[in-house]
C-alpha cells in the first residue's frame, strides 16, 4: 500500500495569520485523509508579535521556505504548500526577491515559471506579477507571452485539461480596438498569440479582458492568460475568494499556496479562515501523486 504524500506546510510571515492556518489546516479531516502534513516554520517558542510588521518575521518566513523546497528537492517531502508572506517584512530583511514565486525559481534553478490561480469557476495565468503598472507595457513581451502561454498549456493537463484551450487577455481597453487605443496588441499580443498557435496551442487572442474572464467562466475557456496582476486577480477574487489555490507553473517540485495575503489585522485574534489553505494541501497532495510517479523512487 503506497504511503500518503508528506506535504510541507510552511507558516509564511509568523506575525501574520499563516501559523493559526497551518495549525487549523493539520487538524482538518480533509488533510489528514489525503496526506501527512509537515509544519516549516520558526521552534515552538519563538514569539512574533501578532500583526507587527519586523525583519525578524520576514527573515523566520524567508528559512522556513528554503527548508521546505530543500526538502522537496530531496524527496523528503512531497509537495510545498505555503502560506503568506510579507513583501514588506522581506525588504526589512534586505531580501531581494518580491515574494515566493521569484524566490522559488531562484531556488530550484526553474525558468520560465508562473503564478497561477486555480478554481472549480475560473483558472488565471499571470504574465506579470509584482511590478508597478507603469513597467507592465515594457515587461509584456512577445518572449515572455510566448513563455507563458507555452508553459500553461504544457502544465494544465495535470489538472485534468488535456487539451487546453487558453486565451490571451489584451493589455489596453477593447484590447486595443485594432491600434486606436494602444499599440501592444497588434505589435506583441497578437504575434505571440500567433506564434503559439503555429506550434500546436489552442489559444485565442488578445481578446477584450472586460468580457474574457464572462466568457472563461461560462466554459469557452480553460484559462486565462492575464497581462498584469489586477487584471487576473480582481475577476478571480471576485469568482473564487477563499477556495482559490496559487499553483507555481514550471518548478521541478509542486508547490500551493493560498489565494490571500498576511492579513495583519486578524493576526492573534483565532478567527482566521483556513479554507484557501486547506484547498492548497489537497491539491498538492492530489498533484504530487503524478509527479511522483514522474519522478525518481520516494524516499526510503
Amino acid at each position: 500500500m503506497a504511503l500518503p504524500p508528506r506535504i510541507a506546510l510552511t507558516v509564511g510571515d509568523p506575525a501574520g495569520v499563516g501559523p493559526e492556518l497551518v495549525e487549523k489546516a493539520m487538524r482538518n479531516p480533509a488533510v489528514l485523509a489525503a496526506c501527512e502534513p509537515v509544519r516549516y516554520g520558526p521552534p515552538p517558542g519563538a514569539r512574533f508579535a501578532p500583526g507587527v510588521l519586523s525583519r525578524e518575521a520576514g527573515l523566520a518566513a524567508y528559512d522556513a521556505l528554503v527548508r521546505a523546497v530543500a526538502d522537496a528537492m530531496a524527496g523528503r517531502v512531497d509537495a510545498v504548500a505555503t502560506a503568506p508572506v510579507n513583501k514588506e517584512a522581506w525588504a526589512l530583511a534586505g531580501l531581494p526577491w518580491r515574494g515566493h514565486t521569484d524566490l522559488l525559481a531562484h531556488l530550484t534553478g526553474a525558468s520560465p515559471t508562473a503564478m497561477m490561480f486555480y478554481s472549480r469557476e475560473l483558472r488565471v495565468v499571470l504574465a506579470t506579477v509584482h511590478v508597478a503598472l507603469a513597467d507592465v507595457p515594457r515587461l509584456v513581451t512577445r518572449g515572455r507571452l510566448v513563455d507563458v502561454i507555452g508553459l500553461t498549456a504544457r502544465e494544465l493537463p495535470r489538472f485534468g485539461y488535456a487539451a487546453p484551450r487558453l486565451a490571451l487577455a489584451g493589455l489596453n481597453p477593447h484590447a486595443g480596438e485594432h491600434g486606436v487605443i494602444g499599440v501592444e496588441e497588434e505589435q506583441v499580443l497578437r504575434p505571440a498569440v500567433e506564434a503559439c498557435r503555429a506550434d500546436g496551442i489552442l489559444v485565442e487572442g488578445p481578446l477584450p479582458a472586460d468580457t474574457l474572464f464572462v466568457r472563461a467562466m461560462r466554459g469557452e475557456f480553460d484559462a486565462v492568460i492575464a497581462c498584469y496582476h489586477d487584471q487576473g486577480l480582481v475577476p478571480m477574487k471576485m469568482a473564487a475568494f477563499g477556495h482559490a489555490v496559487n499553483v507555481t507553473l514550471g518548478l521541478p517540485i509542486v508547490r500551493t499556496s493560498v489565494d490571500h495575503g498576511t492579513a495583519f489585522d486578524l493576526a492573534g485574534r483565532g478567527v482566521a479562515d483556513p479554507g484557501s489553505l486547506i484547498e492548497a494541501v489537497l491539491l498538492a497532495a492530489r498533484l504530487s501523486a503524478s509527479h511522483r510517479d514522474a519522478e525518481a523512487p520516494r524516499r526510503p
